[in-house]
């Protein structure tokens, strides 16, 4: 009897061992799942992120199902990769077009002006869009400043509207840097450079001016000067109010500027928007730089610093 009541005793011992031992078992399965669930869930989130900083996904949704104005800021200095560049606003012109909401394009401009090519290929694609949707008009909106490179894009648009205000003109070309051969003499340091090309050396700020390249120079600037003449003159046509002060590099209050006919009228954003275009509703269509944008950037400009690369190396401005 005894022998039997211990043998119950085992079996029982041993069915809830296995059962424990069960049990434990399923509790493990269970918190790998849950472990492995969890881990996909952070991968997922984290790739989420990563994609939504390089640009991988849409940031913001512009594309709309309503009738909008769409707004473009022009704001700063216009010069490759930079503040305001050619890729950019040609980004985010195409991104209005294709919109099928947008009745109206702004440019809101608020630039001293830069480089003269970043400017002229925006000029360009600004008349090459209103060729292909002459239904969607294009309004510059001058802010604190639109000179030179500014004024240069500016002209593009159908109309200019300012505040009475702003600064606007300045339509010049200028080359820009310093002379150290007296500051040379007086420390004792003397200029050691070897050039393949007689004209290589050209405009060296630690050699005496020679004149043979400051005549050249003075030739490449007027060149440009007259290109951006021939910018405004078709931009403007008989708009302008010609004087011989236009394009000598002065530039004028925003009520000064409509009397010469550098623009039209005075207006901000919401004025063009509400009473011009009739939409109320404002669409931002900026570009907006991504962080493989910046990280390509970045990389860019260190290596044009390692092989001895300056872009901004001639100094020429539309300023």
């Amino acid at each position: 009897m005894a022998e039997e009541m211990n043998k119950q005793d085992s079996q029982w011992q041993k069915g809830v061992i296995e059962k424990l031992a069960m049990s434990s078992l399923k509790e493990q399965k269970a918190s790998r799942r849950w472990g492995v669930f969890f881990k996909i869930l952070t991968f997922l989130y984290l790739f989420a992120i990563f994609a939504y900083a390089v640009g991988w996904v849409v940031k913001d949704g512009k594309a709309t199902s309503g009738s909008h104005s769409a707004l473009i800021d022009i704001a700063g200095v216009i010069m490759p990769g930079g503040e305001v560049n050619a890729v950019a606003v040609l980004s985010g012109l195409a991104d209005a077009y294709d919109d099928d909401g947008t009745k109206g394009i702004i440019l809101r401009i608020n630039s001293p002006g830069g480089s003269p090519v970043q400017a002229g290929i925006i000029n360009e694609e600004i008349k090459r869009q209103r060729e292909l949707h002459p239904d969607i008009p294009v309004y510059a909106v001058v802010e604190d400043i639109c000179a030179s490179g500014g004024y240069y894009i500016a002209v593009a648009a159908d109309k200019i509207y300012v505040d009475k205000a702003s600064v606007v003109g300045s339509i010049g070309v200028l080359m820009d840097g310093y002379g150290f051969t007296g500051v040379m003499e007086k420390v004792g340091v003397e200029r050691r450079l070897l050039t393949a090309g007689r004209n290589k050396a050209m405009l060296d700020p630690f050699l005496p001016v020679n004149p043979e390249h400051e005549a050249y120079a003075q030739a490449m600037l007027d060149g440009i000067h007259e290109q951006f003449k021939t910018v405004v003159r078709e931009g403007r046509g008989k708009r302008l109010h010609e004087t011989a002060d236009t394009f000598s590099g002065l530039f004028w209050s925003g009520e000064e500027s409509i009397k010469l006919g550098l623009v039209d009228a005075l207006g901000s954003v919401d004025y063009v928007a509400r009473d011009v275009i009739k939409q109320v509703e404002i669409i931002d269509f900026t570009h907006q730089e991504t962080f493989a944008d910046r990280f390509a950037k970045r990389l860019g400009a260190s290596i044009a610093k390692h092989i001895g690369f300056d872009v901004e190396a001639t100094g020429i401005k539309l300023r």
